[in-house]
């Protein structure tokens, strides 16, 4: 009874136990699957596009924590929407957060800017790829936060490296 109980085991490790090349092949094949993942975005009105690749690079630097960058970006971020009829108090909120250096600062009105950015995404006409409008319930005092994303991966912009993974995907506005 040993003797079969020991062949059993000797059998199953040997089973479970991949050789080289099949680790290669689920190297490859992860490698692949990632490239895949890219998702660009197409918007057809070109002036919501700016807008939205603007907001982007807004995003991501808020999530970097770089106030610098942050300021940058809203600047550029200010005068797109400054030329978008009706996303005037939009505008003004991007240059409260070009003015701040301040990255708490940033963050709180960033809250307010996706708010109106959301919106218009939703209005906007998607032509490829997918917007994920993301969610932190910790954002702000616990009041939460929205922010809008090219990857469905969490990269929040709140809180940075602190929590970088904190949040999750609420609604993803599709290609029609």
């Amino acid at each position: 009874m040993k003797r079969i109980f020991g062949i059993v085991i000797l059998a199953g490790l040997m089973a479970c136990n991949p050789s080289e090349k099949k680790s290669s092949d689920k190297k490859d094949t992860l490698q692949k699957d990632s490239i895949s993942v890219n998702n660009e975005v197409s918007i057809k009105d070109q002036k919501k596009a700016n807008i939205f690749i603007e907001y982007v690079s807004l995003k991501d630097a808020l999530v970097k924590a770089d106030q610098k960058l942050s300021q940058k970006a809203a600047a550029d971020l200010q005068k797109s929407l400054a030329n978008f009829e009706g996303c005037e108090p939009t505008a003004e909120i991007a240059g409260k957060i070009a003015a701040s250096s301040d990255l708490a600062d940033q963050r709180k009105s960033f809250t307010t800017l996706s708010a109106d950015l959301i919106a218009l995404m939703k209005n906007a006409e998607i032509e490829k790829g997918t917007i994920y409008v993301q969610h932190c319930p910790m954002a702000n005092k616990g009041d939460g936060g929205d922010w809008l994303s090219t990857e469905k991966e969490i990269r929040n912009p709140y809180y940075g490296d602190e929590m970088l993974e904190c949040g999750r995907v609420t609604e993803e506005l599709k290609a029609k």
